[in-house]
């Protein structure tokens, strides 16, 4: 079977840093699909869905390749938060996870165009957050690491200090389940080492 390119339609730093981490080198082609779009209430449904649009928006752009699209978000006490607006939803926002948890749902999708085949899963991870003082949460919003993440949170980042366990796979929680993309590779026939760089 020939290798097809893998192509990342996310322009998340964080979730090509992780691909290249265990070896693949993907050609990066951030989707611009307006994600405003897609209103729904569950979370599972809501990021499989996005990550299917996002990945099928950069299609036209391949004759024959593999595209991933991905999508995170955090539900909270029954809500579904995203990136934060600004920094005062994110200063509120922490103010509601400290000394809490939340499930961080990410969705993936694997569009292989040399199949004409689609593959798409979701992977969920729950993260307890540590106790914060109200110095805490302003100083980690003034990084401005939260207004860049789904959730509020770079677990990759400052906001480890803050995260005290998590229950699931930790790779999902920084964007990308690399044992759920290893699984979905399978499905469609191929071995994740025959995506390793040489």
């Amino acid at each position: 079977m020939t290798i097809p390119q893998f192509v990342l339609a996310s322009a998340s730093p964080a979730r090509r840093r992780l691909l290249q981490t265990v070896g693949i080198e993907p050609i990066v082609y951030p989707s611009d699909f307006d994600e405003s779009q897609i209103q729904l209430n569950d979370p599972n449904q809501l990021v499989q869905t996005l990550s299917l649009r996002k990945a099928e928006t950069v299609v036209p752009q391949f004759e024959s390749a593999l595209i991933m699209g991905c999508d995170s978000v955090l539900a909270l006490h029954g809500e579904i938060h995203g990136k934060p607006a600004n920094i005062d939803e994110a200063i509120a926002r922490w103010k509601i996870m400290q000394g809490s948890f939340g499930d961080l749902y990410t969705g993936h999708t694997l569009i292989d165009l040399t199949q004409n085949r689609t593959v798409v899963k979701c992977q969920v991870t729950r993260v307890y957050f540590g106790k914060m003082s109200d110095r805490d949460i302003q100083a980690y919003v003034a990084t401005e690491e939260p207004l860049k993440c789904a959730g509020a949170f770079a677990i990759e980042g400052f906001g480890s200090f803050f995260v005290e366990k998590i229950e699931g796979c930790h790779s999902n929680v920084i964007g990308l389940s690399l044992p759920l993309l290893r699984h979905m590779l399978a499905e469609l026939g191929y071995n994740v080492v025959d995506f390793w760089s040489a």
